[in-house]
């Protein structure tokens, strides 16, 4: 894809869009790190579910480390992998109150050097709550970038890098939550819905599928 093609689809993207928000509720860069800790292999509803009914209780690293893992159990059992989750919440808890004065650090190193914290959530930290822009590659934006051949990669550390590339300066910031939205709802992984997408023209994915076909 080239370059003036790629400029297109990120201007309809964000003429359609103009200020893109991620789905997990937060109020706090900490209720952002733990929603975003929790949404592995997981949806945001369902972490949403849980998380409007766990930060009226405790909203702090303080209050879930008083809480203690069979307390954020109870909060989160809905959510698959609830059992290691409660576990890397209360160390997370704990190391942010030990090593960074019960804050979450908007530094990348100090990021994932919390338990459960890998590379995508740290992404997605710095780019929503403190407006970096970094993006955080998850399964849609692997798609989207590949089946539109957008930012080719045979992994998602490949298309990380072909996206901060590719992407001019202007869009880095959003272009995060445009990709994702876009495998969420339109994109979608078994049948794309071509016929209703905005970009349909500009994509290069040669079996678009449409309503009748």
């Amino acid at each position: 894809m080239n370059k003036e093609k790629r400029r297109q689809i990120l201007e309809r993207l964000r003429d359609n869009n103009p200020n893109p928000q991620t789905e997990l509720n937060w109020s706090t860069p900490f209720e952002l790190l733990i929603a975003v800790l929790l949404s592995a292999q997981a949806t945001d509803v369902s972490v949403n579910k849980a998380t409007d009914k766990l930060y009226p209780v405790a909203n702090t690293p303080e209050g879930l480390l008083a809480l203690g893992v069979d307390g954020v159990k109870s909060y989160i059992k809905n959510i698959g992998l609830f059992n290691s989750k409660a576990e890397n919440v209360i160390k997370t808890c704990r190391a942010l109150i030990e090593q960074h004065h019960g804050e979450v650090p908007e530094s990348r190193e100090a990021l994932e050097a919390l338990p459960g914290v890998g590379r995508k959530t740290a992404n997605v930290v710095l780019n929503t709550a403190f407006g970096w822009p970094t993006i955080a590659v998850d399964t849609h934006i692997f798609r989207v970038s590949n089946r539109t051949k957008f930012a080719m990669g045979k992994n998602v550390n490949d298309v990380e890098e072909k996206l901060i590339k590719v992407v001019p300066k202007e869009f880095k910031v959003d272009v995060h939550h445009w990709l994702i939205l876009h495998g969420r709802y339109t994109c979608l992984a078994r049948k794309p819905r071509c016929g209703s997408c905005i970009i349909e023209d500009l994509c290069e994915y040669k079996e678009k599928v449409y309503p009748d076909s």
